[in-house]
């Protein structure tokens, strides 16, 4: 549970404990979870205890209730150190929570939001699957109506937090169900319930300690209560997903900005710590363009993030803006990245520095809440269909 002190704190002290709680205790143990090959369950109580699951959750629910400019901001301290880190709450703290917050019945609202912001409820987020990633519509999970229930069936892949999740928001076919009910629903799924099951991959491309997953659904009976909204959430399910991925794809754009923010200041203490040709590598005028290009991206991507958090701020998700940060953000991490392992040399590709980890780590960012090339064709049918450029593309963005 949060430390009831966090909720007394100003922003500034809440941020510089975030800081804090990065620089001291996050950073220091990356090498144990990559030895460990999993988050280690104490860094995750403590992440529990200071509050980072509940950063976006109203403070009605249990939550802090700082806004988006604020959670980027916080974003920008704790993504400093490993993103594995993040992926063991992002999934409640956007995805999930928004959902609920948006399109939930107040009893679920209060039975389930509470919980989640103390951390005492893992949530995961159950959309894709094999032929339905970025054209989510296409899903065929269904669930069937029954006497007072849902019989669902259906196969997830790709889920953050399948295999910790206390419980699931499942988007299923409810075409079938009942009445009005044609579409897709989401439905609240406990992840213990007879006849769910999850199953790790064999092998991930980065994000190591904390993988992706599947769940598999067989006849699994789920209440008529657990539809996400209630009757009036009926076949409203691609709406409420639209939600929480908005909110987590600016929070993706901000753990772009602060992966890249680390990486540049580690490649900084290499340069300088390292000699060739009789002085440090930091004093070559190659290397120096490398690093000024990089710290001018990396600026860039904030300011159009923290503008994102801010335009959301004001009352209306902006899409489009949303979209254009994660897009840059995530393609310079991944710039940033390459062009700092280069300096590494072959410290780059042996060893443990942290830098080649994290080469890795970001690359997923790029795919994550939208891969670039959605990002880019969408943008550009909102441009078409506008007809010119004022900074303000009409909020039509789709996922």
């Amino acid at each position: 549970m949060i430390n009831p002190e966090i909720y007394d704190y100003t922003f500034d002290a809440y941020r510089k404990l975030i800081a804090d709680f990065t620089e001291n205790e996050l950073i220091p143990a990356e090498n144990e979870m990559v030895e460990a090959g999993a988050v280690p369950e104490r860094l995750v109580k403590r992440m529990a205890e200071v509050g980072l699951f509940g950063i976006s959750i109203p403070r009605r629910y249990g939550g802090l209730e700082w806004n988006m400019e604020q959670q980027v901001l916080l974003t920008l301290e704790f993504t400093r150190a490993s993103c594995v880190y993040r992926s063991r709450f992002s999934t409640v703290i956007g995805l999930c929570s928004q959902a609920i917050l948006d399109h939930g019945t107040e009893e679920q609202r209060s039975e389930l939001l509470p919980k989640m912001a103390a951390g005492e409820l893992v949530t995961a987020f159950a959309l894709t699957e094999e032929a339905a990633g970025s054209d989510a519509a296409q899903l065929t999970t269904s669930a069937v109506a029954q006497a007072g229930s849902f019989l669902v069936n259906g196969h997830k892949r790709y889920i953050t937090n399948a295999c910790w999740a206390d419980a699931y928001v499942v988007f299923a076919r409810t075409d079938a169900a009942v009445p009005g009910a044609k579409g897709i629903s989401a439905l609240i799924v406990d992840s213990k319930a007879p006849g769910v099951s999850s199953k790790m991959p064999s092998r991930m491309n980065g994000h190591a300690e904390a993988p992706v997953g599947e769940i598999i659904l067989e006849d699994v009976v789920v209440p008529e209560a657990n539809v996400l909204g209630g009757e009036q959430g009926m076949g409203q399910g691609l709406t409420m997903a639209l939600r929480g991925i908005n909110h987590a794809r600016l929070h993706v754009a901000a753990t772009c900005v602060g992966q890249a923010t680390r990486i540049l200041e580690e490649t900084v203490t290499h340069v300088n710590g390292r000699e060739q040709f009789g002085a440090p590598l930091a004093e070559l005028g190659a290397v120096q363009a490398v690093l000024g290009e990089c710290f001018a991206e990396v600026e860039a991507a904030r300011a159009l993030v923290l503008e994102g958090a801010r335009t959301f701020d004001e009352g209306t998700v902006p899409r489009h803006r949303i979209a254009a940060a994660k897009l840059f953000a995530s393609e310079m991490a991944g710039r940033v990245a390459d062009k700092c392992l280069q300096l590494l040399g072959g410290e780059g590709i042996v060893g443990d520095h942290p830098i080649p980890r994290m080469w890795r780590d970001v690359r997923a960012l790029r795919i994550y809440e939208g891969s670039s090339p959605i990002h880019e064709r969408n943008l550009a049918v909102a441009m078409i269909r506008q007809g010119k450029i004022d900074g303000r593309l009409p909020n039509t963005y789709r996922v």
